[in-house]
């Protein structure tokens, strides 16, 4: 197909989640400048649809971790993939997309893939699955199901190829975000909050799975540190459709009125803050990006832990210590991550911040680094892999 500018692309895509949605939503912004009058539709959230993306389905439906967890939603998720396959291979107006895009939840989108593959639409698969760290049998299904797989992290190409899938690196999207030297001092002033003070972000997860397992033992190691310093200030950046579930959480741990809660904003609290108790996740990167000192937690349901464990291939959870390949941060995972054991580990940041400060720049020092690293013009080289694809 001819690739002018003027060209009328159809784009569909699927992004499972919060993180996926931001992500996809600068991934569009490239698109939209290389085509202006590119469509695109499927699943997706509301940085999607600022793009004048058409969500058919939420991006909630998909944000579900855990092997136990997906089993409770499974019926309903496999019945939105049949439906959504149905549309794309049937649209009513005669028109099937130029192209899928699968972002990030590989376990729903390389299914749907293989399927519209098979179909003879061009697939792309935006963040490989992390087969270096975990699920490594995994690599045959991506090979089936995807023309070309966008990279986020410079390795993974090479790795790829080794098994015959063709990949791009494109850099991190986040890194080209967010500023390499984040300023703390404007983002507490947009928080209402003051230079001298100290700030704790609290960041349990996107998903509501995350939350029920991890908000009230997050909230309860913030009643531990308040009880040795009742001047810190804790604050928690939260999606509108799960702040009832952080608000109860909170109450039941004692902490109702002691956390600030903000709709949204979470790169603004990463910004303001001294140190961050975050769930192990993309959020965990973002917080390296703003160079903060952070303390990794998970726990989710007993047997979907022991399930995963038994798949890793690696000492790190945290993306940060993965790609440091260092335990640059605490992880507290499962059983050890007990409101104590965590609080003790945010409370040791704080007492570096005094008493240790070399090892608080050394920390930033790595973070920098990594960012560096990861910094590309990521919307421009998607789009150049993107526009080969459909030209082949």
């Amino acid at each position: 197909m001819p690739m002018s500018a003027a060209s009328k692309v159809a784009v569909a895509m699927v992004a499972g989640e919060t993180s996926g949605d931001l992500l996809a939503g600068l991934l569009l912004d490239g698109l939209k400048a290389r085509w202006p009058g590119m469509t695109s539709a499927g699943i997706g959230g509301t940085h999607m649809a600022k793009r004048g993306f058409q969500a058919w389905w939420p991006s909630e439906k998909l944000a579900v971790r855990g092997y136990v967890e997906v089993l409770r939603h499974y019926r309903e998720i496999i019945k939105i993939r049949q439906q959504l396959k149905k549309r794309l291979l049937h649209s009513s107006h005669g028109q099937r997309p130029d192209i899928f895009i699968g972002v990030d939840a590989p376990d729903f989108n390389l299914d749907l893939e293989a399927d519209l593959k098979t179909a003879g639409i061009k697939t792309v698969h935006f963040i490989s699955p992390a087969v270096w760290a975990w699920r490594a049998e995994r690599v045959e299904k991506i090979r089936r199901s995807t023309d070309h797989v966008l990279c986020i992290f410079p390795f993974e190409p090479a790795l790829l190829a080794a098994h015959g899938i063709a990949a791009t690196y494109v850099g991190h999207p986040l890194a080209s975000v967010i500023a390499m030297r984040p300023d703390r001092a404007a983002a507490r002033a947009r928080l209402g909050l003051r230079d001298e003070d100290t700030v704790v972000a609290i960041l349990p997860g996107s998903r509501k799975s995350e939350i029920q397992y991890l908000a009230e033992r997050f909230f309860k190691a913030a009643r531990h540190i308040r009880r040795g310093c009742h001047a810190i200030k804790f604050i928690v950046p939260v999606i509108p459709a799960l702040k009832a579930l952080i608000e109860q959480a909170a109450a039941r741990a004692g902490m109702q009125g002691a956390v600030q809660i903000v709709d949204g904003q979470s790169h603004t609290v990463l910004a303001a803050c001294d140190v961050t108790l975050i769930a192990s996740g993309t959020a965990t990167l973002e917080a390296a990006l703003f160079k903060r000192p952070m303390v990794i937690a998970y726990n989710m349901h007993w047997l979907s832990w022991h399930i995963m464990r038994r798949k890793k291939l690696q000492p790190w959870v945290g993306l940060p210590n993965i790609l440091c390949r260092d335990f640059v941060v605490p992880e507290l995972l499962q059983d050890a991550a007990t409101p104590e054991a965590l609080a003790r580990a945010v409370l040791q940041w704080l007492d570096d911040k005094t008493a240790a400060p070399e090892k608080i720049a050394a920390l930033e020092q790595r973070f920098t680094a990594l960012h560096a690293e990861l910094q590309r013009d990521t919307p421009r080289l998607a789009t150049d892999a993107i526009e080969k694809i459909l030209a082949g």
